[in-house]
């Protein structure tokens, strides 16, 4: 008995310090896209889930890596924020500060701010003043819109699906026509980038159009089964959900679904390190 209190300790500590290493820590990964219509090669990095994290002071641990990276530009997929009564946007607008001041900064909402806007009688006036420090910085959301970048022969989308797609236990049913109607039809003549925040529809992302997904939300399932390495939870309350995080693929549409890089709702992280993408974007041949 004494034996088994022992080692039932020792795990527990164990996994304790997992957690705490887990959640205050990331990665960086590496993606490379090659495609006949991107004109001049150039690099992304893809940032998504801050949630008002903080990696070391005024998050210059997280500044000083994509910086490392020698990005052209920044892709968020939204969640830099947590949609919080009351709580302060300072960490977030802080980081965004930082970046806008020296890259191009294109900007999708997650379901955090798309919350603020749908509730100002819980939130308040935190979606106008939050909108209003983003203008002052240079970044326009890219709200069901895009921007074409001819330098790269890339056009870069933005997806606010209806809150509708983020409800728990079950992936809801989209009709395909409906990211027509909200995105318009995708571009073929340049390489397209969809940042859209939920991975459940990526099936329907591909076909839509998109070359090239970026995603979060899932949070890498916060926990992930060592070895097999599936992610066990989403944030709809699905248990090892099929799209938990790394690349995955539908004919040529390809998804990067990030594990993000804060943490919400479930505060930890287990056996699954935030992450960073650096993505390569270079002509093919």
């Amino acid at each position: 008995m004494d034996i088994l209190i022992t080692v039932i300790v020792i795990a527990a500590v164990a996994l304790l310090w997992v957690m705490l290493y887990d959640s205050n820590r990331f990665t960086v990964k590496y993606h490379t896209v090659e495609d006949e219509r991107i004109q001049k090669a150039c690099r992304a990095v893809l940032v998504t889930d801050l949630h008002n994290k903080r990696y070391g002071k005024d998050n210059e641990i997280l500044l000083a890596t994509i910086r490392e990276q020698g990005p052209d530009f920044i892709l968020i997929a939204g969640d830099v924020l947590t949609a919080k009564p009351g709580a302060s946007m300072e960490p977030a607008l802080q980081f965004l500060r930082a970046i806008a001041g020296e890259y191009p900064v294109y900007y999708a909402n997650g379901n955090h701010e798309h919350r603020l806007k749908l509730y100002p009688e819980t939130y308040g006036d935190m979606a106008k003043r939050y909108g209003t420090a983003l203008e002052e910085m240079g970044i326009r959301p890219l709200v069901n819109s895009h921007v074409d970048l001819p330098e790269y022969g890339i056009t870069v989308y933005g997806a606010e699906i209806d809150k509708f797609f983020y409800k728990r236990f079950k992936v809801r049913k989209m009709d395909e026509t409906y990211l027509t109607k909200i995105l318009g039809q995708a571009s073929k003549e340049r390489f397209t980038i969809l940042l859209a925040h939920n991975p459940d529809y990526f099936p329907q992302y591909a076909v839509w159009g998109a070359d090239l997904t970026m995603s979060g939300h899932i949070h890498g399932g916060v926990a992930r089964v060592p070895f097999w390495g599936k992610g066990v939870v989403s944030p709809a309350w699905r248990i090892f959900p099929k799209y938990d995080g790394g690349v995955f693929k539908e004919g040529k549409a390809v998804m990067l679904l990030s594990r993000g890089l804060g943490i919400h709702t479930i505060p930890v992280r287990v056996f699954n390190p935030a992450e960073l993408w650096v993505v390569d974007l270079v002509p093919k041949n």
